[in-house]
């Protein structure tokens, strides 16, 4: 490299400079700024040999830029022979006013031996470009201004919105938007701020795409319904006992009279004889899991054409598979057979059922019913009374329904758990492998039910969760040694699977082995989570949306938990569970209540003491506590 003049000018780092001693390896140079530097040669480009006194002296001379950059239009030329067409002179201040247009890059581009003329054409475009840019940073900076002031944005603000709602949905982890509010950037502060700009109202649910839970039904033809040999069971008198409004109805129930005594008959929409093992339709099943009931629908695991063809009562005459039980006095079973029926079924609520208690069918089930429970409390069965609740939304209004206390519902229930033992009880006598449901009873979990509802929040606590073996065991909170669920295929793949298995030994075909069987459940059980998860989430969300159209709600809570200052209260009428503190309440106390403070992106909302307005003089001795 040439030696460099003294007091020349360079350019380094893009800034001006003075060249202020050479040395061998190292140069000093001044800046602009003032700034002392040692540096390498090769560091700095030489502008103009100089000699520059002062860098602050090197006003833009005048001249005839625009006419030059006219005139070398799309030609490359030195720095120095621009600036002697543009001044008629290379001088230090030239030679910067220049290199200053060429690293703006409007008009020329380059370097100092070669610089760029643009033409007329490329100069339009890199202003319409900037200009451009420049119009959208001055968008961006009116959009954040007005979603900080909580205002909703402009409609030509939604792509500036899409990342926060993406993140939101659970779609992606970045969002421009929120990180430039400095917002964290999680789905609950983009649902925040969606909510809070009103971009969002409550009535959007965002945990279902969030958790990945598939919204669809599933888009696949069903097969024709096999000819094939059936008991006539149509002469029974069957009923499919549901909640108000169920639309799968897939179990009935029917008792058949005998010399002897009589049998229960459980029958069950038979759907085996349609999804059959590892079919397109099974392994779609099998990735759901089971059907999604959430408030807004209901999402089958099944086509939707599959409850029409086999829901029970849904036709004159339906098939089944039906599951019959000879029980004791005692409630044991001595005797099961399943058979694949015909059956003709009357549908009715829980609420209907309950009026007809003492007339056959339901008189000699229920005599069942209670010989089985007390078995099954004898072995340490645990019947929880915890509440429960239907939570509905029709057009855009919630609603939130405590399930009613009705006998009818436990012996329905127990019909259901003889059908699952028997069931249970047949594949063990025919080496027919089937996805067992235990429970591991703790060493702290008590032989009988506590009689208070603190009492049986504290014993869930104490039960072990359920699990799905290939062999059977103790069910513990069910109080039964052998039981598999047998009795909602339509809605559960451990009840297909089950069904499959049964089908398959009762037509002469090979069934699969234990190992397959815990293979296809461990791949289902990812799926039944997912839409536990997202059903409970769910729940949660509209219950709040509820309390956020119903802002003058008042109810009652019930302690269930006392430690200290901090006591957990529970409203049965809503199903929500949170801390109260500031009083001094006592175990299942009643307590009136309100809920505030509600925030539905963090699903969080507080309990507060609300005296009854017939005790105005009761103080609010309670303080809000998010829950």
């Amino acid at each position: 490299m040439p030696t460099l003049p003294k007091d020349s000018l360079l350019l380094y780092k893009q800034r001006a400079a003075r060249l202020v001693q050479t040395g061998e390896k190292k140069i000093e140079i001044k800046t602009a700024e003032g700034e002392s530097l040692s540096v390498r040669p090769k560091d700095v480009v030489l502008l103009h040999p100089g000699p520059v006194a002062n860098l602050g002296l090197l006003p833009p001379p005048h001249g005839e830029v625009m006419a030059a950059w006219e005139l070398l239009a799309g030609e490359t030329v030195e720095l120095a022979e621009l600036a002697e067409l543009a001044y008629g002179a290379f001088t230090p201040a030239g030679a910067w006013t220049l290199w200053q247009m060429v690293d703006d890059g409007v008009y020329f581009s380059g370097d100092v031996g070669a610089v760029s003329v643009h033409t007329a054409e490329t100069v339009a475009v890199i202003q319409a470009g900037r200009a451009a840019k420049a119009a959208e940073a001055a968008a961006w900076r009116a959009f954040l201004d007005r979603v900080q002031a909580g205002q909703h944005p402009l409609e030509s603000e939604d792509r500036y919105m899409a990342d926060v709602v993406a993140v939101a949905l659970g779609q992606q982890s970045q969002s421009r938007t929120l990180a430039a509010l400095d917002r964290e950037v999680s789905p609950e502060s983009a649902h925040d701020l969606l909510l809070r700009v009103h971009y969002w109202d409550e009535q959007i649910n965002p945990y279902p795409q969030r958790l990945g839970a598939i919204l669809h039904p599933p888009e696949l033809a069903l097969p024709e319904m096999l000819d094939e040999d059936r008991r006539d069971l149509t002469h029974l008198v069957a009923l499919a006992i549901d909640d108000e409004g169920s639309q799968d109805p897939d179990d009935a129930i029917s008792w058949e009279a005998g010399p002897t005594g009589g049998r229960l008959w459980v029958h069950v929409a038979d759907a085996a004889a349609l999804i059959h093992p590892d079919s397109a339709l099974d392994r779609e099943a099998r990735a759901r899991g089971a059907n999604l009931y959430l408030p807004e629908g209901t999402t089958p695991m099944l086509p939707p054409g599959a409850t029409p063809l086999l829901g029970l009562g849904l036709n004159e005459i339906s098939p089944a598979l039906s599951f019959g039980l000879d029980v004791t006095a005692a409630g044991e079973i001595e005797r099961v057979e399943i058979v694949p029926s015909w059956v003709r079924v009357t549908r009715m609520t829980y609420a209907e059922a309950e009026t007809q208690l003492e007339t056959s069918p339901l008189r000699e089930v229920d005599a069942l019913s209670r010989a089985f429970t007390a078995r099954r409390q004898a072995l340490g069965a645990l019947d929880l009374n915890l509440p429960e609740v239907r939570v509905r939304v029709v057009d855009g209004q919630v609603s939130v329904r405590p399930y009613a206390s009705l006998y009818s519902r436990n012996l329905v229930r127990d019909a259901m758990l003889l059908a699952g033992e028997g069931a249970a009880r047949f594949a063990l006598e025919n080496q027919i492998a089937v996805p067992f449901s235990t429970q591991e009873r703790g060493p702290d979990l008590p032989m009988q039910a506590p009689a208070t509802l603190s009492g049986d929040f504290a014993l869930r606590r104490l039960m072990r969760p359920s699990q799905t073996k290939g062999e059977p065991d103790l069910h513990a909170g069910l109080g039964m040694a052998q039981y598999t669920q047998a009795t909602s295929p339509l809605r559960r793949y451990a009840d297909l699977l089950a069904h499959q298995q049964l089908r398959a030994f009762l037509t002469g075909q090979p069934f699969l082995d234990s190992q397959t069987v815990m293979q296809r459940m461990a791949e289902a059980g990812m799926g039944i989570g997912l839409t536990r998860q997202t059903e409970r989430i769910s729940n949660r969300h509209w219950t709040l949306v509820y309390l956020l159209q119903n802002p003058m709600w008042t109810g009652e809570a019930v302690v269930v938990e006392n430690s200290g200052h901090r006591c957990l209260a529970v409203i049965p009428d809503l199903d929500l569970e949170g801390p109260l503190y500031g009083g001094s309440y006592e175990l299942d106390q009643v307590v009136p209540v309100s809920v505030t403070g509600i925030n539905l992106a963090q699903l969080q909302f507080s309990i507060k003491y609300h005296p009854a307005p017939q005790h105005p003089n009761i103080p609010a001795c309670a303080t809000d506590a998010f829950g």
